[in-house]
């Protein structure tokens, strides 16, 4: 299955968003504004007085009036500076909590959203998204938006104090702007799809190294290393290739930039010529005009030069916002009952002519119709193929039929909340993770305040009576790191998640296929222990399993073609009879 990225927000969507957080602190804003406007009056003062300086020094003034003008520089200067640093940490405070929520916002928006699209963007795209994308936010939120914001307010102050001293001192600055803004467009219009292009080739390379990782014990052994070295390495000479385009492009455009400053400052100092042999300004006021336009080198290049960071900024949000946006509410409506009691949950399922094929594939569900009663159990075989877990991920709601209704718990699989849908149905997969911490932490993952009493009688309920012999019992650390689980033992603390969950639905997709033979009758058990009482679908890898269910479907190319008790189907000798005599001499033969 190939792999498709999964969409970027727009430009607009992304300056919306990212105004809708700032303005969630509109008083502190303010404030931040406010000081920053007062740090760039303080540096607009510096050129005024130096103008006075030079006049005074010109007409041979009072060297006393020297003196104060020169503690008025150093006040003014001093003030700046602080008021500027001040400005700049507030501005920066109020977008790093701005992120952090942002960045909590992205990770349970990508927990949300549906399986099968995540599976079909690679993990290396999300774990991108929620981590380099947000460091490169991080980076131009804590450096440079401060600096930026500063720079912006110095420049329009700046303009201001050269239209008061003579208004064709701020036309001659102008002069410099149409080739600045020419420049500018230049620029964002050849770079913005370059960095958008970084950040995918980013995750493409994470996604690389991600898979290299897990699967290291399989390259080791099928002599891949070095294959897989060039496959990474590949990766990162795309996403180097492209970042250097960037840098060719910044450097070009910094060259323009000097350019359009040297026409500027000429264009400032000729008019001054000009108004001085006018008798329209003294020397002073335009020595301070220089000084403000020369004032105004780093400011300018900082707001220019600083959309190179931003634009990287902007593509990492515009990533993240598009998770955020399309992920759905972020928790179902309150349905509890007027005297605060749960609502009684529906633990019936309903198929009604589903089917659903995955792109470029012939149907993996067509037409699937079934009822499953409250309490009754139901397994599902069929050979591989034959659309048992596509079936599994229909009634779970990660995937969504392209005909057809599937009813769960009284919800819509398709359109129902995740949050809602999981409160009435769990699943436990062929694939289980044990997550990293100790064995109390992983298992109050399905009830957080599950008390340790209550953690030890599932355990026991499902068999693992290995939880036992822990030298630290359940806070023994368990996952990465930790004390590590055979297979078996993984299944049975999912079952025992499972059992502290409690749903009224439960999908058992092969979860206990990968045991040994030893092992398959206490995960049976454990299984059979995990799912009484509850409306259940088994997917079943062993017959066995369907042995002991109520109902036994039988799948063959995405369709049902046989539904019954387990001995009807073996009087009926159909294609059941079939699959349970193979599976019968297979455990023969073994």
């Amino acid at each position: 299955m190939s792999i498709e990225i999964l969409p970027i927000a727009s430009p607009r969507e992304t300056r919306k968003a990212m105004w809708r957080l700032l303005a969630q602190r509109p008083g502190r804003l303010t404030l931040t504004i406010l000081v920053l406007l007062a740090a760039s009056c303080c540096g607009l003062a510096a050129p005024a007085i130096l103008g006075m300086m030079v006049n005074i020094a010109v007409t041979g003034g009072d060297v006393l009036s020297l003196l104060w003008l020169a503690v008025s520089l150093l006040v003014a200067g001093g003030l700046g500076a602080l008021l500027g640093i001040l400005g700049q940490n507030l501005l920066a405070r109020i977008c790093e909590e701005a992120l952090a929520g942002l960045r909590e916002d992205v990770f349970a928006a990508a927990v949300r959203k549906p399986l099968a699209q995540l599976e079909k963007a690679g993990i290396g795209d999300v774990v991108a998204r929620v981590s380099g994308d947000v460091e490169a936010v991080s980076e131009a939120i804590s450096r440079v938006l401060p600096a930026f914001t500063s720079a912006a307010f110095t420049i329009a102050v700046t303009l201001f104090g050269l239209g008061v001293i003579d208004w064709r001192f701020a036309v001659a600055v102008l002069v410099a702007a149409p080739l600045q803004v020419i420049t500018l467009r230049w620029f964002l219009k050849r770079t913005a799809p370059i960095y958008r292009t970084v950040r995918i080739t980013e995750a493409n390379r994470t996604e690389q190294i991600i898979e290299t990782v897990h699967g290291s014990a399989s390259v080791v052994a099928l002599g891949l290393a070095e294959r897989h070295a060039d496959l990474v390495a590949a990766a990162s000479r795309e996403n180097i290739g492209h970042s250097l385009r960037g840098v060719g492009y910044l450097t070009r455009f910094y060259n323009r930039l000097n350019l359009a400053e040297l026409i500027g400052l000429s264009a400032v100092l000729l008019v001054g010529f000009w108004l001085h042999a006018e008798g329209a300004v003294t020397i002073g006021a335009a020595t301070a005009a220089a000084l403000y336009f020369y004032r105004l080198f780093d400011p300018i290049g900082l707001v220019l030069g600083q959309f190179d960071e931003l634009q990287k900024a902007a593509a990492g949000l515009g990533r993240m916002f598009w998770l955020t946006q399309s992920a759905g509410p972020a928790a179902p409506p309150d349905r509890t009952k007027p005297d605060g009691t749960a609502p009684e949950k529906d633990a019936g399922i309903v198929l009604d002519d589903v089917s659903f094929a995955y792109p470029g594939q012939r149907p993996a569900l067509n037409g699937v119709s079934l009822t499953i009663k409250p309490g009754e159990r139901v397994a599902i075989v069929g050979t591989s193929g034959a659309g048992k877990t596509t079936l599994a991920k229909v009634i779970m709601g990660l995937e969504q039929p392209q005909r057809g209704t599937a009813l769960v718990g009284g919800l819509n699989s398709a359109t129902a909340h995740p949050a809602e849908l999981h409160q009435r149905i769990a699943m436990v997969s062929q694939e289980v993770h044990v997550f990293s911490g100790t064995l109390a932490e992983d298992l109050r993952l399905a009830k957080p305040n599950a008390s340790p009493a209550e953690l030890r009688q599932v355990l026991h309920t499902v068999g693992a009576t290995w939880s036992e012999t822990l030298d630290d019992g359940l806070e023994t650390p368990v996952g990465a790191g930790g004390h590590q689980l055979t297979p078996e033992q993984a299944q049975q603390v999912a079952l025992a998640r499972l059992l502290l969950k409690d749903p009224p639905i439960a999908v058992l997709d092969e979860a206990t296929a990968e045991a040994g033979t030893g092992s398959a009758t206490m995960l049976d058990q454990a299984a059979e222990a995990a799912l009484a009482g509850r409306t259940s679908v088994v997917i079943a890898h062993r017959l066995s399993q369907a042995a002991s269910a109520d109902t036994v479907v039988v799948m063959e190319h995405g369709r049902l073609v046989e539904s019954g008790p387990h001995q009807e189907l073996l009087a009926h000798g159909g294609r059941y009879a079939t699959l349970w005599e193979a599976w019968n001499s297979s455990l023969s033969r073994g």
